[in-house]
């Protein structure tokens, strides 16, 4: 980390470029806040006297308050510079059009091995020879609209209950939201894999309903997941993105620090049709490469880099969903406060098992289920799902650290 200073009228503003995702976001924090934050005791509170008010009158600030503030400010600021350079070049992210792979007969002299793959598998291959191309990939049809529509209910009841919990007690808020607990208006909501009391019938097995049709036996994303993480990919994470209408623009980020074999392939899935004015993420196709990454570490090249991007607008309609590489530059736009509306994205990733070790970045998802799934044991409990098991993940429980 270092700094650097650049004077601003009225108020001298200290820059701190930070080197380590997620915090790629380079935050600026004011001098008022830094202040604060140096005189009091561990970001606690700093009283200033109120010229306006009585001798007697002061006005108390959270230094740890007011310096989160200062950066979410200096991050809308960019991230509004940051649409200008995108400018015109943004075009609607389409689902592309898969030739069907001839099947090779493996009969005769010469006719080679005999290709005993499904339809669904030889689409799954070349679905991944696109995303390890692009870095993004739109399917769609990834679940039906009714389950959709049962998934939505259930995570936006599910916010009202955590936002009553925390509300009770603070200090359990990164069970709930994890590290997107604080920002206005969008959170990351995470999910639970069993039903709470709360739950009505139609609740109950929500979860295993919706990852059935998409992680299970014939389950739509099942094939690509296998042909990218095998069955020993890490169930990494396991939540809901949810964003209302105020929620400021993004900046242009990836997940986590460059690797050199995509670490996650993550689904975005839309729970509702996704307009403009609702904020839909923005891709930045091909950035997912180790050439583009270091373009965007250096601030020199990174304004020139989005200028020319190819990028593309995740305009979904209920039940399409973006599967990509977690290192492609990609941003959430604002949800217009007039005009936009509840944006509910369901969202889940996991990890490949070639890339080992620290990732530097915790992924959205229950501190109780992590490290504790591959697709392998998902595939198994929703097979029990399957054969009548209403409560499949039983065993793994709610995934909070406190019961």
């Amino acid at each position: 980390r270092y700094f650097s200073t650049t004077q601003t009228s009225p108020f001298l503003e200290i820059s701190l470029f930070y080197n380590h995702p997620p915090s790629i976001m380079t935050p600026f924090i004011s001098t008022s806040a830094l202040l604060l934050f140096c005189l009091s005791s561990r970001g606690g509170a700093f009283v200033v006297p109120c010229k306006a008010c009585s001798s007697n009158s002061h006005l108390a600030y959270s230094a740890s308050d007011l310096l989160y503030q200062d950066q979410q400010n200096a991050k809308a600021r960019r991230a509004e510079e940051e649409q200008e350079l995108l400018g015109n070049n943004i075009k609607t992210l389409t689902a592309p059009k898969i030739k069907k792979v001839p099947v090779k007969s493996g009969s005769g002299f010469g006719g080679g091995k005999q290709d005993k793959r499904s339809p669904v598998q030889r689409l799954a291959t070349e679905q991944a020879k696109l995303i390890k191309r692009d870095g993004a990939l739109r399917i769609d049809n990834a679940l039906d609209g009714e389950t959709c529509d049962r998934l939505r209910r259930y995570v936006l009841r599910q916010q009202e209950l955590a936002d009553i919990e925390t509300a009770k007690d603070v200090t359990v808020s990164e069970d709930y939201y994890g590290v997107e607990n604080k920002r206005k208006n969008r959170c990351d909501l995470l999910l639970s894999l069993v039903p709470n009391e709360e739950d009505g019938d139609d609740d109950a097995t929500i979860t295993p309903d919706v990852l059935q049709k998409v992680l299970g036996a014939k389950g739509t994303l099942r094939p690509i997941y296998e042909e990218l993480v095998t069955n020993e990919g890490e169930f990494y994470e396991f939540a809901a993105v949810i964003t209302n209408p105020g929620s400021d623009r993004q900046q242009v980020h990836p997940d986590l620090p460059h690797r050199t074999e995509a670490p996650l392939y993550v689904i975005f899935l839309a729970l509702q049709d996704i307009t403009e004015p609702m904020g839909p993420t923005t891709f930045l196709l091909g950035t997912h490469t180790q050439q583009e990454r270091s373009k965007f570490d250096d601030l020199q090249l990174k304004d020139e880099q989005l200028a020319k991007a190819k990028s593309r607008l995740a305009l979904l309609n209920k039940g399409d969903a973006v599967l990509f590489d977690a290192r492609i530059l990609h941003c959430g736009n604002a949800n217009d406060e007039q005009g936009g509306s509840t944006r509910a994205m369901f969202n889940f990733s996991f990890r490949n098992p070639k890339e080992v070790g620290n990732l530097g970045y915790c992924g959205s998802m229950r501190p109780g289920y992590i490290g504790q799934m591959s697709l392998g044991d998902v595939a198994a409990a929703l097979h029990d799902h399957d054969n009548g098991m209403s409560d499949p993940f039983s065993k793994y429980g709610n995934g909070l650290t406190t019961v």
